[in-house]
């Protein structure tokens, strides 16, 4: 499986971010602009928490395993693997769901003096900083599954230390 890669995390970032400040902007001049849910930065953080939890979960158990503590408990394959893949596409969809709401926000912050649209920017921006938050506990996540030997077949064609 590869890498998540920042690259196309920002990109898509920026892309929604782009597309949903346009979006806002057409269609606030044809009506009224949907809402950003209260519930949308707490949906994320959750998330980030379940990513985050994980990842230490499966963090100590492999350093049990590699100290060979006799009540270590195992860590099997599939799980880990279904967890990466979690946090892949937990980090794609934040990505996509943070630069939506970042559009929206910068949108949102040209009318400020409305109470309404102060807190709908004040989720907005919430849920881009948890959207942030689910990125970075699916990269840790990644990181923590990743195995050792995943490092000498990195791809730069560099001699692997003897």
């Amino acid at each position: 499986m590869k890498e998540l890669r920042i690259r196309l995390l920002a990109g898509l970032f920026v892309v929604a971010g782009v597309l949903s400040w346009a979006g806002a902007r057409l269609w606030n001049s044809i009506g009224t602009l949907p809402s950003v849910p209260l519930a949308a930065p707490i949906v994320l953080a959750l998330i980030a928490v379940v990513l985050l939890a994980t990842a230490l979960s499966l963090r100590s158990r492999l350093k049990a395993q590699r100290e060979r503590r006799p009540d270590a408990k195992g860590v099997d394959p599939m799980m880990a693997a279904r967890a990466v893949v979690f946090g892949h596409a937990s980090a794609l969809v934040a990505a996509l769901v943070s630069g939506m709401y970042g559009g929206t926000g910068v949108f949102l912050l040209e009318s400020l003096d409305i109470p309404a649209r102060r807190d709908q920017a004040i989720y907005a921006g919430f849920s881009v900083l948890a959207g942030i938050g689910v990125i970075a506990a699916a990269i840790f996540l990644e990181r923590v599954c990743k195995l050792p030997e995943d490092d000498e077949h990195d791809g730069t064609g560099a001699a692997p230390s003897v």
